[in-house]
Order: structure tokens, then sequence, then C-alpha cells
């Protein structure tokens, strides 16, 4: 194992014991002693808090209904310990308040343990809602439409109708349902290319082999075909078998490549950068791969994770399009996000280079979506004609 795996790992397992911890304590105080609930609290914590990581591993040994039902159950699960983490903090923190500032009015210091069984009856409640939200809003993509103008010449045509469907992260819980659900939404959009800027498989391929999700891609319709760039989901899950899986399904997988599509444009797709992380390489520079485009046409660049903005930007690109961010997918996890990118979702002119990072149309993890809709990007590009 890497050295940085390790110390990622090792900080993950932390981090994700502590707040079980802290969790589990606050509502094993909230439990009348001795209390029937007792009994069950024990299992029943373990069996959520264990849920997720036990599904990932056993679907790598058992892939069955079983690790299906642990991984949904763990999904959810981290989710709610976000929000749980969330609420109990704010409480705990107006009970420091209160112990040293009262302000709590005497019915709540005098009834100590009632309160106690309210407030966890209450954050309970309130997650539960949190949860059921965020997961309809994560069922149901909106279709986000950008006009833009490239002021290139195009060799056949004055007009591109794009469909940019980025972070899918087909799997367990990305399954044959959702996944054409969502093929179907693009489709209806009747697009000239279809790009999917990293992340198509979630981790782990076997799930998407049992659940042959390879004949909803092929389902995909554009008239100049359907393109690709590997994400850091393709390398956690192992990136070649992933690459082999998408090609053989219809999609055209770019690493490291530029092609030129129906003599009027540029698309140039990158490896994720997390190849270096998996396989010590390096994915070739930028310049490097534009070295032989003539860029008199317009240049699209796919590039999953959207860091270093401005290499599109020294090195003509026209347009990029970037996924990964989620926009935090959870909320707050939207304030980190903004911090980490220079564009963390949405659009952005950098001089003479357009951007878009999508947020994704899929989930990772939870299947919930807090502080961000999922979306189909339809992008109607018009380029300026050509001077008589």
């Amino acid at each position: 194992m890497r050295p940085h795996f390790f110390i990622f790992f090792t900080i993950f397992f932390a981090v994700y014991g502590l707040v079980n911890l802290y969790i589990f304590v606050r509502g094993w105080q909230a439990l009348s002693n001795p209390s029937l609930l007792r009994a069950f609290y024990i299992p029943l914590f373990l069996v959520l808090s264990l849920s997720f990581i036990g599904g990932r591993v056993l679907e790598n040994y058992w892939l069955s209904g079983v690790s299906d039902v642990l991984i949904w159950i763990g999904s959810f699960w981290v989710a709610a310990m976000l929000y749980f983490l969330l609420t109990l903090f704010v409480l705990d923190l107006a009970r420091l308040i209160n112990h040293w500032i009262p302000f709590f009015p005497s019915f709540v210091v005098s009834n100590d343990p009632e309160v106690k069984r309210w407030a966890a009856l209450f954050v309970i409640i309130l997650t539960t809602l949190i949860l059921l939200a965020g997961h309809i809003n994560a069922l149901n993509p909106r279709i986000k439409t950008l006009d833009l103008t490239i002021p290139k010449k195009n060799g056949r045509q004055e007009t591109l109708n794009m469909v940019v469907a980025s972070d899918i992260h087909l799997g367990t819980i990305i399954g044959r349902k959702r996944f054409d659900r969502i093929v179907a939404r693009i489709n209806e959009l009747n697009p000239d290319m279809i790009l999917l800027p990293g992340d198509m498989v979630d981790e782990d391929l076997a799930p998407v082999i049992n659940q042959n999700l390879g004949e909803s891609l092929k389902n995909l319709k554009s008239k100049f075909g359907v393109f690709a760039v590997t994400g850091n989901h393709e390398y956690i899950g192992g990136v070649e078998k992933a690459y082999r899986y998408l090609a053989d399904h219809g999609v055209q997988v770019l690493r490291d490549q530029a092609v030129r599509v129906n003599n009027s444009i540029y698309l140039v797709g990158r490896e994720d950068r997390s190849i270096d992380q998996f396989t010590g390489k390096r994915r070739r520079p930028l310049s490097e791969l534009l070295a032989h485009v003539d860029k008199e046409y317009p240049v699209i660049l796919m590039d999953h994770q959207p860091f270093h903005l401005e290499e599109g930007e020294n090195n003509g690109v026209d347009l990029q399009l970037s996924g990964h961010t989620h926009h935090g997918q959870l909320w707050p996890g939207n304030l980190i996000s903004e911090k980490v990118y220079e564009l963390s979702w949405g659009y952005k002119r950098k001089t003479g280079t357009q951007v878009y990072v999508s947020c994704g149309v899929g989930t990772w993890g939870p299947p919930v979506r807090l502080g961000n809709r999922p979306e189909i990007v339809n992008i109607r590009l018009r380029f300026a004609k050509l001077p008589r």
C-alpha cells in the first residue's frame, strides 16, 4: 500500500470512528437506565455504523443481495452521521453556553432525563426528514441549459448540441432503473455529441456487470458519438477494467488524446490526475496533447478534476468541461468545496477560455443531495461564421 493511501485510510477510519462514538454516546445518554431500548441500541448502532464498510468489502468477495442491503443501509447512514453530528453539536453548544450564561427555562433544567429523550426524538425526526428530502432531490436531476458561443470557424456546422453528464457513479446505488431514466433524459435532448467527464463507474465494476449496465450505455444516442474521460473512481475500482467495459459498450474513452470530430471541432480528453497516485505514472502535459491540434478550430477539453484551470487558458482551449466536485453533495460540504476549487460548480470565463464545472448527475456514497441539484447539462454551442 502506498504511504499516502495508508495515511488517508488511517485518517478516514479515525474520523469515522470518532464521529460514530460521539453519536453513540449521546444516544446512549438519552436512553433511560435501565431501559429495554438500551438492549437493542448497541446491536442496532453496530449494524448501522459498520454496514457501509462491511458492504463495500463484502461485494468484492460475494456480490449478493446481502452486500446490496448493507451498502444501501450504510450509504444512508453516512449522510445521517453528518446531520446527527451537526444537530448534536448545536445542542451541546447550547448546553455549554447555558452552563456559563443560563438561559434554559426552568422546566428544561429540572427535567433533564425527559428533555434528553425528547431532544433525541427531535434529532432523529429532523435527520430522517433531511435524508428523505435529499434522496428525493438526488433522484430528480434537472436539465441545465447553456447557450455558449465560440468565436472560431467550424468546418461543417454553425451549431453543436452537446449533452454533458458527469459523475454518474454506476454501481450498486446507481443501478439499472435509475441509469435508464438518465439515459432517457439525455436522449430526449437529441444530442449531436454526448460527453461524460469522468466517474462513470462508482468503484467496483462487478455491480455494473451484474446489472448489465452496458446495455443501457449502448442505448445512448447521438449523431457523432459518446465520449468520456477517466475519473478518480475509475482508478479506485481498476481503470483498465473500467476502460475496457466502457469501450466494449459504445463509449470512446479519451486517455490523453485529442480527436477531430466531424471535421469540425477538436475534442481533447485528459487522463485523470489520479493516475499518479494509483500507477506512479504521469499524465501527458496539456501542451503536448495540443501540439498537433489546429487551434483555428474550436477546442473542447474534458478534464475530470477542475484543478489548475489556467492550464486550459494558457493553452488556447475554448471550452473546458469538468465534474468531480459534486459541489460538496451534502450541505455544508459546498462551503468546503468552494474553498478547495477555483470553480466548484457552474460557469466561468477565463480570458478566451470558457469553463463549466458540473455538480454531476449521480451520487457517491449517500444517495442524498442537499444544497445542490443533480444535473444533466445541455450545451448549445454556436460558432462564429467565417469572414467572407
